[in-house]
């Protein structure tokens, strides 16, 4: 197809390193899908703060992504946007900050995440007596979701619609939801939903395992995998390191030497974009040869390392593949 001029541009002008890099990630990810094959979506960072939403939306309508890992942060993040996004208050001077404006923003029930304070009373709380509900109705009818299908539950049932504040056309969430996209959120204890659970879990209100485990999420992607790892197979395109990256990809060593099933084709494509300096240890910086040694990737898996800053080079990386 014909691309249009964000793509004309990147292609004109990204010539070198970490440009030629988003290039040619991007060309790899086009044809990974051109050939049959699905992908994976990792989200770290505060991805959904950033209002990455604006462009995973537009590649989750148009089936460029088949299964999303994310944080807890980033899971939430979206909606509290949707539903707050007027309240938010941003603040280009943050480096500025002393430790006292950083305690009157949290005395204004600010929580401040780099340029972006997200406001706890308008976000947080609208959303937490919709997952309550839901979290409520599910054991009493003893039945136990995920924490992603919970969240899918309120936002397709169009209680938060009286607060939306952008187009919904942006909220990733939303357009995940339509679809009930595959999705893996490891972690979601940490977040500020996963925290709300456990609070009530602490008073007495909810029993632990209505929200099914982390555990259950490996299983889940387990099955997954296994019914879409044929023919072309599933590429990785991780946005960021932590848990959201390293959660999923080791569904294909576990399956192969864990559970000893020979059959389990590696990742087929891999992308990361990642800001991590690789010599410091950290996997989330490791260079993509690395998996090689862990049963995650082939000596001739196409791999991309983009190292760079994610809300800038996403965005570009998805017009791309988008025609835009």
């Amino acid at each position: 197809m014909m691309k249009g001029p964000i793509s004309q541009f990147i292609e004109h002008n990204y010539r070198h390193f970490n440009a030629a890099a988003l290039v040619d990630a991007a060309k790899g990810y086009e044809q990974h899908l051109l050939e049959g094959g699905k992908m994976l979506i990792s989200l770290g960072g505060a991805m959904s703060t950033a209002e990455l939403g604006v462009s995973l939306a537009e590649m989750i309508r148009q089936d460029k992504v088949h299964f999303i890992s994310c944080t807890g942060a980033n899971l939430e993040e979206d909606v509290m946007n949707l539903v707050a996004h007027s309240h938010y208050k941003r603040i280009p001077n943050w480096r500025d900050l002393t430790p006292e404006d950083e305690r009157e923003l949290l005395d204004s029930h600010f929580n401040r995440v780099t340029d972006t304070c997200i406001p706890e009373e308008e976000a947080f709380r609208r959303l937490q007596q919709h997952l309550e509900d839901v979290w409520h109705a599910a054991e009493a009818k003893g039945e136990r979701y995920l924490p992603h299908e919970f969240l899918y539950q309120v936002v397709n049932s169009g209680v938060l619609e009286q607060y939306y504040e952008i187009d919904p056309k942006d909220s990733w969430i939303v357009e995940a939801a339509k679809k009930n996209l595959p999705i893996v959120c490891p972690g979601w204890e940490d977040s500020t939903t996963g925290n709300i659970f456990a609070s009530n879990v602490i008073k007495g209100n909810l029993k632990a395992s209505t929200v099914k485990s982390g555990i259950e999420y490996m299983i889940y992607l387990t099955e997954w995998y296994r019914a879409n790892s044929g023919g072309k197979g599933v590429g990785f395109f991780q946005i960021a390191g932590g848990i959201s990256g390293d959660f999923p990809i080791c569904v294909v060593p576990m399956m192969y030497q864990d559970l000893e099933w020979t059959d389990v084709p590696f990742w087929s494509y891999f992308c990361q974009i990642s800001d991590s300096t690789t010599s410091y240890g950290s996997y989330s910086g490791a260079v993509p040869n690395e998996k090689i040694t862990w049963g995650k990737l082939d000596t001739d898996t196409p791999k991309f390392m983009i190292e760079s800053d994610a809300t800038i080079v996403a965005p570009l990386v998805f017009a791309y593949i988008l025609g835009q």
